[in-house]
């Protein structure tokens, strides 16, 4: 498939937005892909090339979090074992179980999320960075496992639900609750882009034109986490799950 100049208009500023919310709050996917569906792409053709993009933007986060401190690899290595191994589930299961059932779930889990992420107690700003135990990367990597299994299954979402988790269950500053969950969707994006490449699904020349786009915006929106931490962070990620309710009763995508 050959992209016109309409394709790349459309595209790049709506994924360097997509890169600049992922980066501070997970869930960039959701403006990303409905971008390359709106440029007139197939869906498989959208899902393949937005992979490309958003694994690109998601490296220079990483790098961005990690060269800050921001990343325990020690604990980070266990949490992206699980999360490969909940994906490969998930998209099996995605397979055996009617996807309506994981939406009616969504009508409860997105409220509930919601309310604690409004809780000043469960993102927190804690400039030091994380540090390794058994407990935490434990609940690091079962929250991973957990999830990895919903990124397999239906996917929208799955960093924003990994940083509350992280958050949430494993007490972790937001800041580091960002870096661990970028490692774990790098891990996942990567492993996907390399199965995509082989289908020559690819639009490469799109793919690359957005990845450029989607880093300047992941670059922009991980300096931000960093600086400003749940200033930030919580009114992006209010955000994302208000766009992902929009997405399950079927206003867009």
């Amino acid at each position: 498939m050959v992209p016109d100049l309409k394709m790349f208009l459309i595209v790049c500023p709506l994924v360097l937005l997509a890169g600049f919310v992922d980066a501070i709050g997970g869930g960039g996917g959701l403006i990303s892909l409905p971008a390359y569906l709106l440029a007139g792409l197939p869906p498989h053709n959208a899902i393949t090339t937005n992979k490309l993009s958003a694994c690109c933007g998601t490296s220079l986060a990483t790098f961005r979090f990690a060269r800050k401190g921001y990343i325990n690899w020690k604990l980070a290595a266990p949490s992206m074992a699980a999360a490969l191994v909940g994906s490969w589930c998930g998209s099996h299961l995605s397979l055996l179980v009617d996807n309506e059932i994981l939406m009616k779930a969504l009508y409860v889990v997105l409220p509930v999320t919601a309310f604690f992420v409004l809780r000043k107690d469960v993102l927190r700003d804690n400039p030091e960075p994380v540090e390794w135990s058994r407990k935490t990367a434990l609940i690091a990597a079962v929250a991973s496992l957990l999830i990895g299994v919903y990124d397999g299954f239906y996917g929208p979402g799955t960093g924003t639900f990994l940083i509350i988790a992280f958050s949430l269950f494993a007490k972790m500053d937001v800041r580091a609750a960002n870096g661990q969950c970028k490692a774990v969707n790098l891990t996942t994006n990567v492993t996907s882009v390399i199965v995509f490449l082989r289908s020559g699904q690819m639009v490469i020349v799109l793919g690359l034109a957005a990845a450029a786009c989607n880093m300047i915006g992941n670059w922009i929106g991980s300096g931000l986490a960093i600086k400003a931490g749940t200033k930030i962070t919580r009114p992006i990620i209010l955000l994302v799950l208000t766009l992902l309710l929009l997405k399950v009763i079927g206003v867009f995508g």
